[in-house]
């Protein structure tokens, strides 16, 4: 469908209002106009009402088919991604999780394992139609030493396809080791990356969570935390964070994954927690796949009765940027996932509503989390802007989501990639031993 040609125009396009700012056109009550989109010299060079534009040397009518721009998937961990084969979770539960995960990084993180597994995933992405991943590094000793310079070469061997950043992963513990801590602060500086700690209700959370900012501002680092990964009512580390940052002044961006327990507070501490969240300009990150499979498992014979996402409806009303994101995939984490934000997508609308109406959810898989990574031009279509878009076969919301789209078409610089997935069979040597 996609010609091999510099210049072209895709004709009867359906795009979202969320995603294409400034458009003039007229938008159904799902949110989307017909348009035709121009694409000269690997950029849009104008998006118009069907039928306002002649521009273009080569028209193609796609028949209404809904156009979106490349996801952006801003919380995930590739460092950890299809260990799941040699590594699984014995019972499903976060403490399995961890347990297994820490087992076998102790045991097999080496920099080919990790490059090997890293690459893989992010060929799984590119194919779905990312085009920007921010990767959590598991940064405990002595694996920053082994996984930070393999992301830096990684960083460089995908650029051009797939802007890759990462933030460190430690638990709040581990900032008492202030000499370790500031040490490991200086190399995220170094790779141009941001800092990021998993905070616990310890009796100095405060104290730890001042010095975590402390160190950020020494280094103009961006900010990066897992928060509230709990069903626990007294988990309340997310406000504790907001707190932090009105009081150290921060001005730099700070996304706060999970933020699970905070679905669970008495909705007095849930609006105090939201007020200063909004106040301090933080932006949350809800994982719905990964949340929904750790979060309130029992046994074999209790069946979850919550969702373990966060409150993003109300978040949003409170003018608090949101994004959804993939998270694990196939490691003690989540059994599953492929890095495709289309399913992460279609998953946040069924788990958390992300309809009727859909309003600007779909920012939340990209412009959204564009703009806490500081990714200018991504995540929107928009004359002048790079010709990073896909091309679905579904032509409404209901359509889009009901299928896997697998058939998808992925258009990068204003042509249409390769889109080959991975075989699993190529980490099999990894799995052994």
């Amino acid at each position: 469908m996609i010609p091999d040609s510099a210049s072209y125009r895709l004709a009867n396009a359906r795009v979202h209002r969320s995603l294409t700012p400034g458009l003039a056109a007229i938008f159904d009550t799902d949110g989307f106009a017909l348009v035709d989109i121009a694409v000269a010299d690997g950029k849009i060079s104008s998006i118009a009402a069907h039928g306002k534009s002649n521009a273009g040397a080569e028209a193609i009518d796609v028949g209404g088919r809904i156009v979106l721009p490349c996801f952006v998937d801003c919380h995930t961990h590739i460092d950890k991604g299809h260990i799941w084969p040699r590594k699984p979770n014995p019972d499903g539960t976060f403490m399995g999780a961890l347990n297994a995960t820490g087992a076998d990084r102790a045991a097999r993180w080496s920099a080919q394992d990790v490059a090997r597994r890293m690459d893989f995933s992010l060929r799984s992405a590119y194919a779905h139609g990312t085009r920007a991943v921010r990767t959590h590094l598991d940064s405990v000793a002595p694996q920053e030493e082994i996984s930070w310079p393999v992301f830096e070469a990684m960083r460089e061997t995908w650029r051009g396809r797939i802007d890759l950043q990462a933030a460190c992963l430690i638990g709040i513990e581990g900032v008492r080791d202030r000499k370790w801590f500031e040490k490991l602060a200086k190399r995220v500086a170094a790779a141009k990356g941001v800092l990021g700690v998993v905070t616990y209700m310890v009796p100095d959370l405060e104290e730890l969570i001042d010095k975590v900012f402390a160190e950020a501002i020494k280094h103009g680092l961006d900010l990066d935390f897992h928060a509230d990964e709990t069903d626990d009512v007294a988990a309340i580390s997310l406000k504790k964070i907001a707190e932090a940052s009105l009081w150290n002044g921060f001005e730099g961006n700070i996304l706060v994954g999970h933020c699970c327990s905070l679905a669970r507070q008495p909705d007095l501490d849930v609006l105090d927690t939201l007020d200063k969240v909004a106040k301090a300009g933080l932006a949350v990150v809800s994982l719905p796949m990964c949340n929904l499979y750790l979060q309130d498992r029992r046994n074999n014979a209790t069946t979850p009765r919550w969702r373990g996402v966060t409150l993003l409806h109300e978040m949003k009303a409170r003018g608090i940027k949101v994004a959804v994101a993939s998270d694990n995939t196939r490691d003690p984490f989540y059994a599953y996932g492929d890095l495709d934000m289309l399913e992460v997508y279609r998953m946040a609308t069924r788990i958390l509503h992300f309809d009727h109406p859909v309003g600007d959810w779909p920012k939340a898989v990209a412009a959204a989390p564009a703009e806490v990574m500081r990714l200018d031009g991504a995540g929107t279509l928009a004359a002048g802007g790079s010709a990073d878009f896909i091309v679905f076969k579904g032509r409404s919301w209901t359509e889009l989501l009901s299928r896997p789209e697998s058939d998808r078409i992925v258009v990068r610089a204003g042509r249409a990639i390769e889109r080959q997935l991975p075989d699993y069979a190529e980490l099999d040597e990894l799995m052994v031993g």
